[in-house]
C-alpha cells in the first residue's frame, strides 16, 4: 500500500524508456508513457480516497517515450497522467493538461469509468479512474497450468461475466455478477458437468459506457467500447478485478477448462472528432487511430470508421501494433488466457490498401512464439469497405463462421434448396476453408451468438421486439431466418412448443455434429430468453441475464445438450479424423463419407438439386480404428412428413439419439435394415459390422 502522501517523500530520476507503463523496482516505480508530440507529461499521484498528493512532469524523453523513475512509490499507489501541447483538432492534436489521462499501460484500475458531462468538463480528474500500481508476483496460481485443449476437442461456450452468475442463488449474493461469482465451484461444477472445455468471455477490458446510452438511463452491457487494453473491467469484481480475474482463470484452469476472451482493438471509447479525451487521443491521437486522406495528406477532422463506433484503430502504424502485441502477450503470460476472439478482425489487419490476408499484424501475430500458438479466432467482418474476408485468415487461426449459421437456420426452417450446402457447412465448409493450408477446424460454427437471437427466441419470433432499447427496434439484424410456428412469442399452445423444443434439439444437435468448433452460447443450453431481444447489448437486466429457475423442459434440453457434447467427445469421426479427401493430414486418421437418400442409395446429382429433397443421410467411418463401433449414420430430416431410410446391412444398427424423443434418449437396436425419422427430427445410429 501506499508508503506515503507527502510530495517531498518522493524524488524523480530519469528512469528508463522501457518497459512501457508503470514497473515496480526496489525503490519505486519506472513510468513510460508514448506521447510523441506532447511538450510534457505528467505522472500525479492519489491517495486511496483520490485526493491528489503531487504531479510530476517526466524528466526523460527518448524517442516518442516520455519516462522517469519516482522513488518512494510502492505496491497500491493510485496515479493518472496529464499531457500538456498543442490543442489543435485540424492537425491531429489534443493536448488539454485539464484532462486527466488513463495510462494505455496500467494493468488495473480502482473503479470502472462512467460517462458524466459535468463532471467531464473543465477538470476530469473526478470523473476518470485512477489507475493502481499491482504487483505481479504476489498472486499465487498453486501449480495451475494451462489444459491446453486441442482445437479437435474444443466446445467453445459463449459467456458474459455478469450475466451468467447474477441470478444464480447458489453463489454468496456479494460476488453474484463477479470474477469471483463465475470462479466459485457452484459455477465451474456447472460447466465442468456440461462439458464444455473453453469459456469464451465477452469483453472484460475496462471500458465506457457510450455518453448517448447514458443519457438514455441505459449502458454498455456487452462492453464492446474499450477504453484499456491491459486492465480488467472493474465493474466485474467486488474489490480488486486485476487479482479476482487472475483467480477466475486459475479455478477454470483447475477444472480443466481454458478460457478465451473476446478483446475489442479495433476501436476505443473515445469515439469519432467529437469524442471526449481519455486516454489516447490525448497523447498520441494521430498515431493511433485511422484518418481520411485527401490528396495524399491525413485529414486529422475525419476519423474513418471501419467499426462503426466512431474510430479504427490503426494497426499499421508500428508504435500502435507494438501496444496491442503488448496487451496480447500480457493477457497470455501474465493473466494466463488461453486465447483470444477478435472483434470485427478485419479492421487490424487493415493497411493503406485495405484489409491484407499476409498483413503487418497478421504477420506479426504468426511468428509470435509466445502467441502463435495461442486460440486465435476472428470475426472476419467489419463494417469498412470490402469487409467481408471469411476464410481468409493464417492457417493458425479460426474464424467465426456466419455462413454456417444462416445455412443451418434456413434448412431447419425448412426453406428449399439448400440440402447441398447444408451438407458442405456440416464437413466443415472446406469451400471456404481450403484444406490444402487449413484445419479442419478452422471454422468456428454456430447457431447463436451474443448478437442476435438466443436459441429460443429463434424458434418463437419471427421479428425482433428491442422496445427496450428506446430506438423503436430499428436496431438489431432484421434478417433473422427464424420463425415463431404459428404465435408470435411465448403462448401456452402444446402443439406449438413442442415443435418450438425439438427445432431447438435439431440445431444444437446438427452443431455438435459439424466439423469444426462449435460455439454454443451461454443460457441456449437452458433455453433462455431475451423476451425477443435481438441486440440486448444496452440490458443490464433480466433480458441479458440467465435465470436460473428452471422448467422441467429447460432441465431435459440440459441433459440433451449434456449428450450432445459427450456424444462428440466419444466418437473420433465427430472431431478428430480428416475426411478421406482432405489434404490437410496426411497419415492416420481418415474418415469416409458416404452421403445416402432415404432410398439407401447414394445421393445423385439430381438429389443435391431438388428443392424438394430436404432429407439426407451420411455414413462416417474410422479407417484407421479397428472399433466396429466407430461408424456412425446421421439422418437429418427437415421436412415436415416422416422418412424412412434404408440402411446398409452389413452392420447391426442402434439408435443414440433422436430428437423427436424429448431429450433425444433413445437406445434401440434395429431389427431390419431401416429406420423411421420424424418430421423435423435428427438421429444417430450406431453401427456394428456383422462378422
Amino acid at each position: 500500500m501506499l508508503k506515503s502522501n507527502r510530495r517531498e517523500d518522493f524524488n524523480l530520476t530519469l528512469g528508463s524508456s522501457y518497459p512501457m507503463g508503470a514497473t515496480l523496482t526496489e525503490t519505486g516505480c519506472n513510468f513510460a508513457v508514448n506521447a510523441p508530440d506532447a511538450e510534457q507529461v505528467a505522472i500525479c499521484l492519489y491517495d486511496e480516497q483520490e485526493r491528489e498528493i503531487a504531479c510530476f512532469a517526466l524528466i526523460g524523453k527518448s524517442g516518442n517515450v516520455w519516462h522517469g523513475h519516482l522513488e518512494g512509490v510502492s505496491e497500491g499507489m493510485h496515479y493518472g497522467l496529464r499531457a500538456k501541447g498543442l490543442y489543435q483538432p485540424e492537425q491531429g492534436l489534443y493536448f488539454d493538461a485539464n484532462k486527466l489521462l488513463l495510462d494505455p499501460y496500467a494493468k488495473s484500475f480502482n473503479r470502472p469509468l462512467n460517462w458524466d458531462n459535468g463532471k467531464y468538463m473543465g477538470d476530469s480528474q473526478s470523473m476518470i479512474p485512477k489507475a493502481r500500481i499491482e504487483n505481479s508476483e504476489r498472486f499465487d496460481w498453486q501449480g495451475i497450468t494451462k489444459p491446453n485443449v486441442a482445437p479437435s476437442e474444443t466446445v467453445l461456450y459463449e459467456a458474459h461475466v455478469k450475466g451468467l452468475t447474477q441470478q444464480l442463488e447458489e453463489v454468496p449474493e456479494d460476488i453474484r455478477g463477479t470474477y469471483l461469482g463465475m470462479a466459485h465451484p457452484v459455477t465451474v461444477a456447472y460447466l465442468q458437468d456440461l462439458g464444455v472445455t473453453s469459456v469464451q468471455l465477452m469483453p472484460i477490458h475496462m471500458f465506457m459506457p457510450e455518453a448517448w446510452l447514458v443519457d438514455q438511463n441505459l449502458t454498455n452491457y456487452w462492453g464492446y467500447n474499450p477504453i484499456n487494453y491491459f486492465s480488467p473491467e472493474p465493474r466485474y469484481a467486488k474489490s480488486n478485478a486485476y487479482v479476482e480475474f487472475k483467480t477466475l482463470v486459475r479455478e477454470l484452469h483447475r477444472a480443466g477448462i481454458e478460457v478465451i476472451i473476446d478483446v475489442v482493438y479495433n476501436h476505443t471509447a473515445e469515439s469519432g472528432g467529437d469524442g471526449p479525451i481519455l486516454s489516447f487521443r490525448g497523447l498520441n491521437n494521430r498515431t493511433m487511430y485511422w484518418f481520411e486522406h485527401h490528396e495524399g495528406q491525413p485529414d486529422y477532422e475525419n476519423y474513418l470508421n471501419h467499426s462503426g463506433c466512431g474510430n479504427a484503430v490503426n494497426l499499421y502504424n508500428m508504435e500502435t501494433l507494438t501496444l496491442v502485441l503488448d496487451s496480447m502477450r500480457y493477457w497470455v503470460e501474465e493473466m494466463q488466457v488461453d486465447g483470444f476472439r477478435f472483434d470485427l478482425a478485419v479492421t487490424l489487419a487493415r493497411e493503406p490498401d485495405g484489409f491484407q490476408a499476409n498483413g503487418t499484424f497478421l504477420k506479426a501475430v504468426y511468428q509470435d512464439p509466445v502467441l502463435r500458438n495461442s486460440k486465435l479466432i476472428a470475426e472476419p467482418w467489419d463494417v469498412g469497405l470490402g469487409g467481408y474476408q471469411l476464410g481468409q485468415f493464417p492457417s493458425n487461426w479460426s474464424e467465426c463462421n456466419d455462413r454456417y449459421r444462416d445455412t443451418m437456420r434456413s434448412f431447419w426452417r425448412g426453406e428449399q434448396g439448400y440440402l447441398g450446402d447444408f451438407a458442405t457447412r456440416l464437413m466443415g465448409s472446406r469451400d471456404i476453408f481450403c484444406g490444402a493450408n487449413r484445419s479442419p477446424h478452422s471454422s468456428v460454427n454456430f447457431i447463436n451468438y451474443h448478437d442476435g437471437f438466443t436459441l429460443h427466441d429463434l424458434v418463437t419470433y419471427e421479428n425482433r421486439h428491442n422496445e427496450a432499447n428506446n430506438e423503436n427496434s430499428r436496431d438489431g439484424h432484421g434478417h433473422n431466418i427464424s420463425a415463431n410456428y404459428g404465435v408470435e412469442g411465448e403462448t401456452s399452445d402444446r402443439a406449438i412448443n413442442k415443435i418450438r423444443r425439438r427445432q431447438q434439439r435439431n440445431m444444437l444437435a446438427t452443431l455438435f455434429l459439424s466439423r469444426g468448433i462449435p460455439h454454443l452460447l451461454s443460457g441456449d443450453e437452458l433455453s433462455r430468453t431475451q423476451k425477443g431481444n435481438n441486440n440486448a447489448y444496452c440490458q443490464d437486466s433480466d433480458i441479458s441475464w440467465q435465470d436460473w429457475n428452471l422448467t422441467d423442459e429447460q432441465r431435459s434440453l440440459h441433459k440433451f445438450v449434456k449428450r450432445l457434447i459427450n456424444l462428440r467427445k466419444s466418437h473420433a469421426v465427430l472431431n478428430r479424423c480428416c475426411v478421406q479427401d482432405d489434404p490437410f493430414y496426411q497419415g492416420n486418421g481418415r474418415v469416409t463419407v458416404d452421403w445416402l437418400a432415404p432410398s439407401g442409395k447414394a445421393m445423385a446429382h439430381s438429389d443435391w438439386h431438388d428443392p424438394a429433397m430436404r432429407s439426407v443421410a451420411t455414413r462416417l467411418q474410422d479407417l484407421s480404428s479397428t472399433d466396429t463401433e466407430e461408424q456412425l449414420m446421421l439422418i437429418f430430416n427437415a421436412s415436415e412428413e416422416p422418412q424412412t431410410f434404408q440402411l446398409p446391412k452389413q452392420c447391426r444398427w442402434q439408435v443414440v439419439l433422436d430428437t423427436f424423443v424429448e431429450d433425444g434418449d433413445k437406445h434401440t437396436k434395429l431389427r431390419s435394415a431401416q429406420y423411421q425419422v420424424q418430421g423435423r427430427t435428427v438421429a444417430v445410429l450406431a453401427g456394428h459390422v456383422i462378422a
